[in-house]
This record gives C-alpha cells, sequence and structure tokens, in this order.
C-alpha cells in the first residue's frame, strides 16, 4: 500500500471534506478549488429522480430562494456525509475542476476525516471518492492534518494542542509523536452559530432571517468579546407579525449576545480537554499554548475569548480556512508520514 514512495503522490489532490466548504489541494500547485459544500438538486416529480443543477458558490447562491421542483442540499452534516449521493456527484464535479487545471485521470486522493469517524462512515467517504473518479483513497484525521498545516512539531515527544471550530463541529486534540493522545468534538460550530443568530433575530426583532443573511451578520459583525468599533449591519427578512419584508439594523452588541451559548460550549469543550491532560503534556500545552484553525476561528475576538478562559496563550494560525487541506496536501510529499497518520 505504501511502497514506490518516491512517485507514490506525484500530481495527486488531498480533500478537506467539510460541512461549509469543500477545499481541494493539487500537488504542485496548491489549493485549485474552495467551494461550498452545497447541491443544487432539481428532482423529477414523477420518477422522483435527482438531477444536479449546480455545485458550490453556484449552489449557495439558491440556497432559499428555489422553486419547489429544486433544493438546495447540503451532504456533509456535522463533519459526516448525510447523502451519499450527493456528496459523491459534489466531490466529482469539484475533482473535475481541479482535473481541468492539470489534465490529471483517476488520481490518489487523501481525504481529511473527524478523529473517530466509524467503519460505516469511513467506507461512505472511501467509496464517494473512488465513485467520483479517485483510483486510491487515504484517510487521514483532521486535526492531524491541521496541525501540520499549523506548523507544529507533531513528530516531536511534545505536547500540541489544538483546536478546530469548523462548520458542524468543533474538534479538539492532544497530539504527541504523530498520535492523537487524546481528542474530543461536539457538534457546534459555524452552523449553530448562525442557527443562534437567525433565532436571536426572530425572538428580539420579529424578523425571520435564512442562512445565508444569519451568515453575512456573523461575518460582518460577529464577535466573541468587544471590538470597540460598534459594528451593524442592516439586515433584510420576513416580519413575522404582518407577513411583509422588512429591515432593522442589527448590533455588534446584540450578535455577541447570540453567540454567548454556543461559544459556551466550545469554551467547555477546551476546559475538558484541559482537565484529560497527562501532567506531562500539560506542561508543554501551558508553554505552547493553544493552535487555533477553522473557519470558526475567523470570529472576531474568539481567540482573546479562549485565553481569558484558560489563561494560556492561543495562537490564531494565518489562514484558518485552509489549515487543514494545506497539512494534507504536505502530506502528498511525504508518504513516510502518511504511513504513520493515515487512519
Amino acid at each position: 500500500m505504501f511502497k514506490s514512495a518516491a512517485n507514490l503522490f506525484s500530481g495527486d489532490l488531498a480533500v478537506d471534506l467539510g460541512t461549509a466548504n469543500t477545499l481541494v489541494y493539487l500537488k504542485g500547485q496548491g489549493i485549485v478549488c474552495n467551494e461550498p459544500s452545497v447541491v443544487a438538486v432539481q428532482i423529477d416529480q414523477h420518477s422522483g429522480k435527482r438531477k444536479v443543477v449546480a455545485v458550490g458558490h453556484d449552489a449557495k447562491m439558491m440556497v432559499g430562494r428555489t422553486p419547489d421542483s429544486i433544493s438546495a442540499i447540503r451532504p456533509i452534516k456535522e463533519g459526516v456525509i448525510a447523502d451519499f449521493e450527493m456528496t459523491e456527484k459534489m466531490l466529482r464535479e469539484l475533482i473535475r475542476k481541479a482535473q481541468h487545471r492539470n489534465g490529471l485521470l483517476r488520481p490518489r486522493i487523501i481525504i481529511c476525516v473527524p478523529h473517530g469517524i466509524t467503519e460505516v462512515e469511513k467506507r461512505a467517504v472511501k467509496e464517494s471518492a473512488q465513485l467520483a473518479g479517485a483510483r486510491e483513497v487515504y484517510l487521514i484525521e483532521e486535526l492531524m492534518a491541521a496541525a501540520i498545516g499549523a506548523g507544529l512539531p507533531v513528530t516531536e515527544a511534545c505536547g500540541n494542542m489544538l483546536l478546530d471550530i469548523g462548520g458542524g463541529t468543533s474538534e479538539i486534540a492532544i497530539i504527541s509523536l504523530t498520535g492523537v493522545v487524546f481528542s474530543r468534538s461536539i457538534r457546534v460550530g459555524g452552523d449553530k452559530m448562525e442557527e443562534a443568530i437567525a433565532d436571536y433575530v426572530k425572538r428580539h426583532h420579529n424578523i425571520l432571517i435564512g442562512e445565508r443573511t444569519a451568515e453575512q451578520l456573523k461575518i460582518a459583525v460577529g464577535s466573541a468579546l468587544p471590538t470597540g468599533q460598534a459594528l451593524s449591519l442592516e439586515v433584510k427578512g420576513r416580519d413575522i407579525v404582518h407577513g411583509v419584508p422588512t429591515s432593522t439594523i442589527v448590533s455588534e452588541q446584540e450578535v455577541r449576545e447570540a453567540l454567548q451559548e454556543p461559544l459556551y460550549h466550545i469554551i467547555g469543550l477546551v476546559k475538558t480537554a484541559l482537565e484529560k491532560t497527562p501532567p506531562e503534556l500539560a506542561s508543554d500545552i501551558a508553554d505552547r499554548g493553544i493552535t487555533l484553525t477553522g473557519g470558526g476561528a475567523l470570529l472576531r475576538n474568539i481567540d482573546r475569548l479562549i485565553a481569558r478562559e484558560t489563561g494560556l496563550p492561543v495562537v490564531l494560525v494565518e489562514d484558518p480556512i485552509t489549515a487543514v487541506v494545506l497539512g494534507s496536501g504536505a502530506i502528498l510529499d511525504k508518504p513516510e508520514l502518511l504511513r504513520t497518520v493515515a487512519v
């Protein structure tokens, strides 16, 4: 399986199959595809068959705006495949886009998966990639890939704590000697933050807003601690009382209040991991701190909040969204490391 190390991964792909976004890394070129994990599907009213009409950015633009015959589906839910058929079709399209740049045929693919993935879920991921055109499929844990992408010394005998806040889940791990010493995952991430924001606007402004509007609020004015900028954004939705389109101004303070519950769960996850850390590794983490990756790490001042609640230094990587795919892409050049970290 791991023979011919020198040419094992010539021109092949690494894929971060995320709840919110899927990124594809092409060896020798870097990240060639970064698209929302969304598929727009047209359903035949007579046969019930589903036909893909758009994938990625084009499909996301349709969320909340489709007729009855078309639905925008997110095939990855809370870090795992929820719709096998649509995941395969999404992967096929994204692999095709990556191949277009280099003319690849049936590439070998590394796919990142959550820690603790079940055997059934592993098979679903592998089969999806194989049906999408992969010649061989290798699975590695997202947290290990993120640690490598963040530049942590994962092969050394020292404790590295990494928190990855994704779209569907938040995962934390302590890594030492190319292994996961402890890990824990909760189904709280960017999606739950957006749900909390939409619920807050509904309760306090009597306005229904959609998923994309809640995401825009999170990005534009969301924060974990005050920024001192008094940010605000006008949002449009449907008035619950009168049923007509309307708009309102939502402030940074309101969004921060809305995010208290999901942030409370993420802080709880970090504290649980710290309580479970072996004493020798705890001293390493006290020196090195916590490394923060994932799209949720872009929330303003979330690093400061975690530092305040734990008393530890928190390091936000330069580009949290790409850490996982860059780490798995780095492994394309190191088949000997893949031998150690492959699931």
